[in-house]
């Protein structure tokens, strides 16, 4: 029976993922099936060959940096495009708690429904984070960062990587942000990500605008979702772990880890609606994981479920929402409650309930 307790014991043993030569150019070319690429092959057969090079020589983090003054190791040597996210968020950090910075909210639209391809129509949750919006811009001192994750539908290279789920080998392998990506090694570049998480750090309030895709988070949302778990708890030193190395992350885990929560205080506000089902399942889970984040909910007007053409054709639902007037009402309220929350928290008076409580594990 194995039962090491210094952070060894490393599981290993799934299905080889190693491509040989010929699988890795099948999968390369993909890429390049328009016959217009035709007439540059013979430059796409040079560029296949030093990926190729990257691939087999799993050259993950091509360029490193050493890591600098502000890390435990200074001269481990980092990736130069973590550092380089570290160091912004560092600075939307310092943004989001200075007090001369506007009070910014994020709103997310989550629907990866978009009119500049396959349905070719707007989302109706596009429609009410764009009132939302302007609700919040009658506030003084507000500014809104709009995140339509409908892009990652839409635009050419948007994407967000899955998570790799680190945080279950131990929590110091989870890096904040996310060192995960990009991996050159496999192709998994382009992590919007790495963007993403400047906006969150940024803002002082959230608001999640979704629909229920079959009683769960449309897919970008739920990416984006996994993707946060580095915001509770995550390690935003990785010279502590020697970059990804599991038996060090274990140790360090075992020995005692604070598990900051890297988004806490802000404000939050959910609104989801539906057409049949699955509102108040999605509402449920939305307001649990931005709790457990640290985030704080707005006022009770700040969270909606709605339905929207109940079991009503589908054709018609952009009509039967401006029908709606009393949704776009609740959803201006929404906005007004997290607008309200926000100023409150950024006062001097604000305080944290939980501040000084002496928290078990299971409420942390």
């Amino acid at each position: 029976m194995i039962n090491k307790k210094d952070g060894s014991d490393i599981r290993t043993g799934q299905i080889d993922v190693t491509l040989s030569k010929s699988e890795f150019m099948a999968k390369f070319f993909t890429q390049f099936y328009d016959p217009a690429f035709k007439k540059v092959r013979a430059e796409i057969d040079k560029v296949m060959e030093v990926a190729w090079d990257g691939y087999i020589n799993y050259r993950r983090e091509p360029i490193l940096k050493k890591a600098g003054s502000k890390f435990h190791k200074p001269n481990f040597m980092l990736s130069s495009e973590w550092l380089s996210n570290s160091k912004k968020i560092d600075a939307c950090e310092k943004f989001q708690k200075s007090n001369q910075s506007k009070s910014k909210i994020l709103i997310i639209c989550a629907s990866s429904r978009n009119d500049q391809t396959c349905p070719g129509e707007m989302s109706k949750t596009f429609r009410l984070a764009k009132s939302a919006e302007k609700q919040i811009l009658l506030a003084k001192n507000f500014e809104v960062d709009f995140l339509d994750l409908s892009r990652l539908s839409a635009e050419y290279g948007k994407k967000i990587h899955p998570c790799k789920s680190c945080v279950s080998t131990a929590m110091p392998l989870c890096h904040w942000p996310c060192s995960c990506y990009p991996n050159h090694a496999v192709g998994q570049t382009g992590d919007w990500m790495a963007e993403i998480y400047e906006k969150w750090v940024s803002a002082h309030g959230v608001m999640i605008v979704t629909p229920v895709n079959w009683y769960q988070a449309p897919s970008g949302l739920k990416l984006m979702m996994d993707r946060l778990v580095c915001a509770d708890g995550g390690n935003n030193d990785p010279t502590l772990t020697n970059g990804k190395d599991p038996q060090k992350a274990k140790a360090l885990e075992l020995k005692g880890w604070t598990y900051k929560k890297h988004l806490a205080g802000r404000a939050f506000s959910v609104i989801v609606h539906g057409d049949a089902a699955g509102v108040g399942n999605l509402k449920r889970i939305l307001v649990d994981w931005l709790t457990d984040l640290g985030l704080v909910q707005a006022g009770k007007a700040s969270v909606i479920e709605r339905y929207i053409g109940y079991f009503k054709t589908y054709a018609l639902s952009h009509q039967d929402l401006d029908e709606n007037t009393n949704l776009f009402k609740d959803v201006n309220n929404a906005a007004e409650s997290l607008v309200i929350t926000i100023r409150s928290i950024r006062s001097k008076k604000w305080i944290v309930p939980d501040k000084n409580l002496k928290l078990s594990s299971a409420q942390k």
